[in-house]
């Protein structure tokens, strides 16, 4: 609920606050006082178009701020929130929010700034906001329920628990059945590019497994073939090396000998010596292990010499046509060879997908006719339960038309079938909701059958039958009164009492039956100052001695009638009866 507004600077009204309570608040004042700029204050914080024209004369501005009280859970904390509004710590489960709006007199710079939480926001955001907190109902201004979806939300709404779970089952399959008809749209669409890319990635993948590459392979073959660019110079250094250690045969007869034969001779020389010296014997030990190791070397010389000894232009060749081939998998799905072997594998699983788009599109057939069947069923049975509680919104709302003195009128609910294949998001059905004001026309859209005090008083029936099902938390309603006096007054005024037992209502009215059913009563008070050439308002809360005079003063023009007073009581007697 709204706890206050604020206002300063706006038409007549200088400087005035409003303290709102729960149940029915009622503004009232003399012709001209200002009553409506409540009405525009609120407008403004909706995110209504900003008019330099209402800032007060002589002021620099107009602001108009309200604290408005919301479960933590509500729509709006969650936009206010995230646009980076500052808000209270929760108290028993209930948050302020702060909501601000300024228009300035000049055209300079920017005319209009929205606040919401000490924030400041843009306009769109503070409608988005103020559409899930407040619901005017104006002469000119019927914000709420005038869009299709806000009807159709208020019938399924009205319906109650069952039809919102047929609703969520419905919805759940219509989503279900839109999925698969995407894909095989796509598959259908797109069947002969898919087709090119399923053949071109088989190409790649088989040559990919022809060529059968495994990780670091093609630095292997760089050593290789740098050995193999060599072979002579490595043929030459290796027979020289094994040479001086083996020892080399110069002719037939004599051989150069080679180290592995000295240090065998020096080991020999040693064992010669007479005695048993150890120094000897240790040397005699390690000549020993030196002649081993010498020959394991000269074995590995002759082996690596032996190796070299291949076709190594053979070899070459081959090799460098390997690395050829790895090179030119790499330009293609590389940079690394680890790349292209990475790339094969992640591409079967797509180039299995592809191959079974024909497979895929009988099965995806198959399922969407299931699934169509199913949606069908859903939406026949939505059809059945919003036709029955399409019946009960037209009947309870008629009777609240006939209560508030529109004998002829009659409300409908037109559930039109939807285009394409019969199956919307949200059903088989439009919902649109219509006004027939009087017998011999045909019924109307909201807003076109009526006029503006009419229209106002459709809503206020409408609203009371679905204020337990559909609400938001505060509701404006601005002279719904119009036209209409008398016992039809006293109607209104019950309803609007009726109302706000589940919402808060604030009602602008110059009747003094719908007056009387007030929770609270506010009075914008005219003061002139013809010599400053200035009229300023003050909003005041009656108490309930000042109540009877104000009601005096609505049935008589004046308050100091003794008989207007006298009825003035009747009215809060009866009306506070009404009320229990």
């Amino acid at each position: 609920m709204i706890e206050h507004l604020r206002i300063s600077g706006l038409g007549v009204i200088g400087e005035a606050t409003v303290d709102l309570d729960p149940g029915l608040t009622v503004v009232t004042g003399e012709t001209g006082a200002g009553k409506t700029m409540v009405v525009t204050a609120l407008g403004l914080l909706l995110g209504a178009r900003a008019d330099a024209g209402a800032v007060r004369r002589g002021a620099a501005r107009a602001v108009v701020d309200a604290g408005v009280r919301l479960p933590e859970a509500h729509a709006a904390l969650a936009l206010a929130e995230d646009a980076g509004a500052v808000l209270d710590e929760a108290d028993d489960g209930v948050r302020e929010l702060v909501l601000s709006r300024s228009v300035t007199a000049s055209g300079e710079g920017t005319r209009s700034r929205a606040a919401a939480g000490g924030r400041t926001v843009p306009v769109g955001l503070l409608a988005e906001i103020g559409a899930t907190l407040v619901a005017v109902h104006g002469q000119n201004d019927q914000v709420r329920l005038q869009g299709a979806e806000a009807q159709r939300r208020a019938l399924d709404a009205f319906g109650g628990a069952e039809l919102a779970a047929s609703l969520r089952a419905y919805r759940a399959d219509h989503a279900a059945v839109s999925a698969a008809r995407r894909e095989r749209d796509e598959l259908t669409a797109h069947r002969q590019e898919r087709a090119r890319e399923a053949e071109a990635l088989q190409r790649s993948l088989e040559e990919i497994d022809l060529a059968e590459p495994l990780a670091g392979e093609d630095a292997e073959l760089r050593e290789l073939i740098r050995r193999l660019e060599d072979v002579e110079e490595l043929r030459a250094a290796s027979g020289e090396a094994h040479a001086r250690l083996a020892g080399a045969e110069m002719d037939a007869l004599e051989e150069t000998p080679g180290a592995v034969s000295l240090v065998e001779g020096a080991r020999q020389a040693v064992l010669a010596a007479p005695g048993d010296d150890p120094a000897l014997a240790a040397a005699a030990e390690r000549l020993a292990e030196a002649a081993v190791v010498l020959t394991d070397i000269a074995a590995d010389l002759a082996r690596y010499t032996a190796d070299l000894d291949t076709d190594a232009a053979s070899d070459l060749d081959a090799a460098q046509s390997r690395l050829a081939e790895l090179t030119r998998l790499q330009r293609l799905y590389g940079p690394e060879l680890e790349d292209v072997i990475g790339w094969a594998e992640t591409q079967r699983p797509r180039l299995d997908e592809l191959q079974g788009d024909s497979g895929r599109l009988e099965e995806l057939e198959g399922e969407l006719e299931r699934l169509e069947s199913a949606l069908r069923e859903r939406a026949a049975a939505l059809t059945a339960l919003r036709t029955a509680a399409a019946g009960r919104l037209e009947e309870a709302v008629t009777q609240e038309l006939h209560a508030l003195f529109m004998p002829d009128a009659s409300f409908h609910v037109d559930l039109a079938p939807v285009g394409g294949d019969g199956l919307g998001p949200h059903g088989a059905e439009d919902v649109a909701l219509a006004l027939r004001p009087h017998a011999g026309v045909e019924p109307r859209p909201l807003g076109r059958g009526a006029s503006g005090g009419e229209l106002s008083r459709v809503m206020l029936a409408l609203e009371v039958v679905l204020a337990a099902t559909d609400p938001v938390p505060t509701f404006v309603f601005d002279e719904v009164d119009a036209g209409v006096g008398g016992e039809a007054a006293v109607r209104i005024g019950a309803r609007l009492a009726r109302l706000a037992r589940h919402v808060q209502v604030i009602a602008v009215t110059h009747l003094p039956q719908v007056a009387a059913y007030a929770d609270r009563h506010v009075r914008v008070e005219k003061n002139s100052d013809p010599a400053a050439g200035v009229t300023t308002s003050d909003v005041v809360t009656l108490s309930a001695e000042e109540r009877v005079e104000e009601l005096a003063r609505m049935l008589a023009g004046h308050g100091d009638s003794a008989a207007a007073r006298e009825h003035a009581r009747e009215l809060l007697e009866a009306s506070a009866r009404e009320r229990g």
